[in-house]
C-alpha cells in the first residue's frame, strides 16, 4: 500500500511555495506516495489542472479568504473522508488550523516555513506560533527563515533548500531566441527579467524606479516583469509615470515564467523580505546572473561577485548601479560562468528524497 499525503496551501496560484509542489509531483516516488492537495482560496487554482496531470487530485475548499471559516469545517470532512497517513502544510493560517485538526484524528503533521516570520501579519504570526508546537516534522527554505523562527521551536527547524527540475529548467535554453523576439529584445540588447507577485513584499516602485535610473544612464536593456496581485493598478500607474513606455513591460500572469528567465541575461528582484524564491534557483540552473538585494535565503545561494550582485534592500540606486555592472560586457560572462557552476546544486531530487523519508517514518509511527 502507499502513504497516502494529503498537502494544504492557502491557494494554488503561481508563487514559489506552490511550484513546489508541482516540482515534487514532478520528481516523487509514485509507486510509494498517493498525493493529493486542499487548497483554500477557490480563486488560486492556476497550478490545480498542473498538478492533476501529474496524478495529484486537487480540493478545494471553496472560500475567498482564509478568514471565512466555513473552509475548517471542509478541510475536516476531507481528512476525515481521506484516511491520509500525513498531512503537510505549507501555509502558516492555514496550518494552523489543520494541526488541530490533524491531531484530533492522530496524523501527523508537517509544515514547511517559507517565509520569515516577522514578515507575518502579527495575527498569523501569533496563530502560528501557538499551534506550532503540534508539528510533527518542520522545514525551513533557507537558514535565514529557520532563524525567525521562535527560539523556542527553532532547533527542531530542519533547513531544505527545495530545488528545482534542473532538466526541464535547461530544456527552455532552446528557445531562448525565440523568447527573446517575441518580447522585442532587439539585437545587442540586454533583457533583465523579473517574477514576482505584485505585493508590498516585492517593492516593485524600487524596481521601477531603478530600471529608470538604468535607461537614464544609456544602457541598452529591456526589463520584463511576469506577475499578478493587488497592487496591479498601482504598479501601472508607477510604470506609466515613469517614462519607460516600451523598455518596461508588465506582463501579468504567466505560466511560462521559466521559459522568460532562460530568455534574460540577469534576474532581478527588488524585494524588501524573502524566503528563497524558487525562480532565483531556476534562474541559476538556467545560468543567468541573479541581482537582487540580500534579503532571507538570498546570500545563501548567491554568491556576490560571483553568480550575481546583491546590494541592500531599499536603495533603487543601488540596485542600479548592480543592474549596470552585471551587464557590462567585461563583467557579465563572469557571473554566468559562476550561475552555472551555482546552479548544478539545485536538483530537487535531493529535497524530495528527504521530504519523502520523513513522511515514511511519521506513517509507520501510527
Amino acid at each position: 500500500m502507499t502513504t497516502r499525503v494529503l498537502w494544504l496551501v492557502k491557494g494554488l496560484g503561481p508563487g514559489g511555495a506552490e511550484r513546489l509542489l508541482v516540482e515534487h509531483a514532478a520528481a516523487g516516488d509514485r509507486e510509494r506516495f498517493t498525493y493529493e492537495v486542499a487548497y483554500v482560496l477557490d480563486w488560486k487554482q492556476h497550478l490545480a489542472p498542473e498538478l492533476e496531470a501529474l496524478g495529484v487530485a486537487a480540493h478545494c475548499l471553496g472560500v475567498t479568504s482564509e478568514l471565512d471559516p466555513r473552509w475548517a469545517g471542509r478541510l475536516a470532512s476531507q481528512l476525515h473522508r481521506g484516511h491520509y497517513d500525513v498531512v503537510h502544510a505549507h501555509s502558516p493560517l492555514v496550518a494552523s488550523v489543520a494541526r488541530l485538526e490533524a491531531r484530533a484524528l492522530h496524523v501527523p503533521f508537517v509544515y514547511t516555513e517559507h517565509n520569515r516570520w516577522p514578515s507575518y501579519r502579527a495575527e498569523t504570526r501569533l496563530a502560528n506560533q501557538l499551534t506550532f508546537g503540534l508539528n510533527d516534522a518542520v522545514f525551513a527554505v533557507s537558514d535565514d527563515v529557520r532563524d525567525s523562527v521562535s527560539a523556542r521551536y527553532r532547533g527542531a527547524v530542519e533547513v531544505l533548500v527545495h530545488g528545482v527540475d534542473v532538466e526541464r529548467a535547461r530544456s527552455h535554453l532552446g528557445e531562448r531566441d525565440a523568447t527573446r523576439a517575441e518580447l522585442g529584445v532587439a539585437p545587442g540588447e540586454s533583457l533583465a527579467v523579473t517574477v514576482a507577485n505584485l505585493r508590498t513584499g516585492k517593492n516593485y516602485p524600487g524596481l521601477i524606479e531603478a530600471a529608470r535610473l538604468v535607461v537614464e544612464r544609456g544602457v541598452s536593456v529591456r526589463f520584463v516583469t511576469a506577475g499578478q496581485g493587488q497592487l496591479e493598478g498601482e504598479v501601472a500607474a508607477l510604470q506609466q509615470a515613469s517614462g519607460l513606455g516600451e523598455r518596461f513591460a508588465l506582463l501579468g500572469y504567466r505560466d511560462d515564467t521559466t521559459r522568460l528567465i532562460a530568455a534574460a541575461d540577469v534576474f532581478v528582484l527588488a524585494s524588501h523580505h524573502e524566503g528563497l524564491p524558487v525562480t532565483v534557483m531556476e534562474a541559476l540552473t538556467l545560468g543567468v546572473p541573479v541581482v537582487a538585494t540580500a534579503v532571507g535565503g538570498l546570500p545563501q545561494v548567491v554568491t556576490n561577485g560571483e553568480s550575481g550582485i546583491l546590494v541592500p534592500p531599499g536603495s533603487p540606486a543601488a540596485l542600479a548601479d548592480a543592474i549596470e555592472r552585471a551587464l557590462d560586457p567585461e563583467v557579465h560572462p563572469h557571473l554566468v560562468a559562476g550561475a552555472q557552476h551555482t546552479g548544478d546544486r539545485f536538483s530537487s531530487a535531493h529535497a524530495v528524497a528527504r521530504i519523502e523519508s520523513t513522511y515514511t517514518s511519521l506513517a509507520s509511527r501510527r
